[in-house]
């Protein structure tokens, strides 16, 4: 039976997306290799450590199987662990939101047209480039990045009447608000790509539909901007996770140098740690998750003609390719 015109059609289109699969999985698999290796390997070997008693040796480590007795002691024995996974919790739950928040504002406002707008993208990323780890430790040890204290203000004395925990994560995020504004470096320019991306004709159809500029955010910007928010949450829940103002991190590390506790301790801090930064990643999935709603922005008369122009652009596009 001989081959239609839709027939070839269709299947060079299929033989140039499998062309462009396998280039993409031949630019992957350095990375996949990579990851499997030096990350996947030594994980999976991390939870296995975490049931053994690692003792350090002049003939090597020797492993002695001890069941949960880690865990057991990481949340009933160990006076400090305990503590610094509340700390670490209650700096997740007050950090991400404000970098969320003010990263999109931020990446809104940059986003416009106005004056100097390439220097004030610098400026709000430079600090990302210029204060590494190291010297950004140097200012925290030195006091550089907190404010004033506002632990005298009249809303952190009312909010401690009636949770002195949540008085004091906010407490904490307001004196440190240097901080909130650094990692909001990159999550920024996240915003702002996102944003460009956005089809100014979206925009354009609304206002000319009589939308308000707070319609406009809430039922075009945002379901839109989902998928970004949703990038920006993970990389600054994980980055906030590994840097030294958490006090869990830092527990973390001091606990693999001490060779009289063992690394299997050490493993089952780290299983911990994971499992609560994979319980916030769950979490941002399920905030930012795409309802079926929110799967593609309801058209009106005039974007349904727009679109349709744009599609018979397409495919009168294609068509000449295959001709």
């Amino acid at each position: 039976m001989a081959m239609t015109k839709s027939d070839k059609k269709l299947m060079k289109e299929l033989q140039r997306s499998n062309h462009q699969n396998l280039i993409a999985y031949s630019f992957l698999a350095p990375w996949i290799i990579g990851f499997v290796v030096f990350s996947l390997g030594p994980f999976i070997y991390t939870f296995y450590l975490s049931f053994f008693k690692v003792t350090r040796s002049g003939l090597g480590y020797s492993r002695t199987p001890i069941g949960f007795d880690n865990y057991v002691t990481a949340f009933f024995t160990n006076l400090d662990f305990v503590p610094n996974m509340i700390s670490f919790v209650m700096l997740e739950l007050t950090y991400v939101p404000a970098i969320v928040i003010i990263s999109f504002i931020l990446g809104i406002l940059l986003n416009r047209e106005l004056k100097f707008r390439s220097g004030f993208r610098t400026i709000f990323f430079l600090p990302v480039i210029v204060l590494s780890s190291t010297v950004m430790d140097q200012l925290i040890s030195a006091g550089g990045t907190r404010l004033a204290d506002f632990s005298e203000n009249i809303i952190f004395q009312t909010t401690m009447q009636y949770s002195e925990t949540i008085s004091v994560a906010l407490l904490g995020l307001f004196t440190n608000f240097t901080m909130v504004l650094w990692f909001t470096g990159i999550p920024v320019i996240l915003f702002i790509n996102g944003l460009q991306k956005i089809n100014g004709a979206l925009y354009e159809a609304a206002k000319i539909d009589g939308a308000t500029t707070w319609q406009i955010l809430w039922k075009i910007t945002v379901p839109i901007i989902k998928p970004t928010a949703l990038i920006v949450t993970i990389f600054s829940i994980v980055q906030i996770g590994m840097y030294n103002i958490n006090p869990l991190f830092q527990q973390i590390k001091t606990a693999m140098y001490n060779t009289a506790a063992g690394l299997g301790l050490t493993s089952a801090y780290t299983w911990i740690y994971t499992l609560i930064v994979l319980l916030f990643v769950g979490i941002a999935f399920l905030v930012f998750r795409t309802s079926d709603k929110e799967k593609g922005v309801k058209l009106t008369s005039i974007q349904r003609r727009q679109f349709e122009q744009l599609k018979a652009k397409r495919d009168a596009a294609l068509e000449s390719e295959v001709a």
